[in-house]
């Protein structure tokens, strides 16, 4: 049984219950004497009960009150018998569902029938029926009134909620739209610098610049690097998601894009499915060391990429195109060597030479 506490309502529930029993002693049988003895018994549960209208034994001890009342009212007509039952039926029809608030009426106005008949007092009967009556009407007018607060109450709770609700959509939409303009302007921009470094760095190179020169330019190209990396990271935490393979790429692309005027696109193949981290970062490593080869190789080339979600793998395609097949490469570079070996980590395979019209590289990673 659950029980809590007795508040000052109950204990006033309860007097009204157990006060007339004791009034009525004095002038007490031993018929009624027992039968007070019962009813203040049974009144006492009523005072732990937490919850009296879901208990399941509330309704029938406050029926077994009504009835041990009404017995004593038959019994010994001059106590304050009435005042129990009267007390306990509006109980009853203020907490308890139809069933027994019909069972606690009905005993009430055979209580009262059996007690005019005994007693012969048909005149005082009457206005007994009507004072069960009004019980009834103030119970269910009772019943009513907090049925409407709780109504109310659960309408302003609703309210509050859908007010929190669109407080955080608002929030959200906000911390998107800051997110869309950091990654337009600030990620797109790095990824631009990195990429240009990267280009002035193999061109200094090339022309035999000093260590020193170089080295300078390696440095700037880490920073725009790190930069770029923390412009993502901002990216993922405004928007409280990590960046995507395809996100990744498609930065790439749109850097090399505004950095060289030529087409970059990319082509989504199969079921989109979440990448193992290491799986997505060899892939966008590929694109970006293909995007660097054709800087160097064949500036303003048109590129394709091509992501291909398999059965138990992801295909990765990068050609540019640059409208002759180019000549076979004497040797690997450093970049693709570092592409074969990250691959070859991931028991995938790296292919990458001249086609028809360009250079091409392809991957393939189990995943």
């Amino acid at each position: 049984m659950t029980t809590r506490r007795p508040q000052a309502q109950d204990w006033l529930r309860w007097g009204l219950v157990a006060g007339p029993m004791f009034a009525a002693m004095p002038r007490a049988n031993a018929l009624a004497w027992v039968l007070i003895g019962v009813t203040l018994a049974l009144s006492v549960p009523l005072l732990w009960l937490h919850d009296p209208a879901g208990h399941r034994w509330a309704p029938v001890v406050a029926i077994a009150v009504i009835a041990t009342a009404g017995t004593l009212l038959a019994v010994a007509p001059n106590s304050w018998a009435s005042v129990t039952m009267f007390g306990t039926t509006f109980f009853v029809v203020l907490k308890q569902r139809t069933g027994p608030i019909v069972v606690a009426i009905v005993l009430d106005v055979a209580t009262i029938t059996c007690w005019a008949v005994l007693h012969h007092t048909w005149q005082s009967a009457v206005p007994t029926y009507a004072v069960v009556v009004v019980i009834l009407l103030l119970g269910l007018n009772r019943r009513a009134r907090l049925a409407r607060i709780e109504q109310t109450e659960l309408a302003l709770a609703r309210a509050q909620t859908a007010n929190e609700e669109h407080a955080r959509a608002a929030a959200l939409a906000e911390r998107a739209r800051i997110a869309r303009e950091l990654h337009d302007v600030l990620a797109h921009s790095l990824a631009g610098l990195s990429l240009n470094l990267q280009g002035a760095r193999l061109m200094l190179v090339r022309d035999g610049a000093s260590p020193d020169a170089v080295a300078q330019i390696e440095r700037a190209q880490k920073l725009a690097s790190d930069g770029l990396a923390e412009a993502r990271e901002a990216v993922a935490a405004l928007r409280e998601d990590a960046v995507g393979t395809e996100r990744a790429i498609a930065d790439l692309l749109a850097a090399y894009r505004l950095d060289s005027g030529a087409r970059a696109d990319l082509a989504i193949e199969g079921e989109f499915r979440e990448l193992d981290p290491a799986v997505s970062t060899a892939l966008v490593r590929a694109v970006q060391e293909a995007l660097a080869n054709t800087r160097k190789h064949a500036a303003h080339a048109d590129v394709d990429v091509t992501l291909h979600y398999g059965a138990g793998s992801v295909e990765l395609t990068v050609a540019d195109r640059q409208g002759r097949r180019p000549p076979d490469a004497p040797a690997a570079g450093y970049g693709l060597r570092g592409m074969g070996e990250r691959v070859a980590l991931l028991d995938g395979r790296l292919e990458s030479g001249p086609a028809e019209d360009g250079w091409r590289i392809h991957l393939t990673v189990p995943a």
